[in-house]
């Protein structure tokens, strides 16, 4: 089950936000009993990116297994 405060990664790409599957983000407020999530999503130096209502079959708690990627953002002027 995933809480607050959890990270969690995102199953589906949100252009609009510049978000791409596989990025994590914060659980920031759950709804509904877990039916959606307002999660947070930053830089690694904290910088926020978007903080995005997301529906609970597009994130997954992350887990022990998984392998982190970092990817470059690329900032829209």
């Amino acid at each position: 089950m995933i809480k607050e405060y959890n990270e969690i990664v995102l199953l589906v790409d949100k252009p609009e936000k510049g978000l791409m599957r596989g990025d994590v983000g914060i659980v920031v407020e759950i709804y509904d009993n877990n039916e959606g999530y307002e999660v947070e999503f930053m830089t690694k130096e904290g910088k926020t990116v978007a903080v995005v209502t997301l529906e609970a079959n597009e994130v997954r708690p992350i887990g022990n297994k998984d392998m982190l990627h970092v990817r470059e953002l690329e900032l829209v002027a």
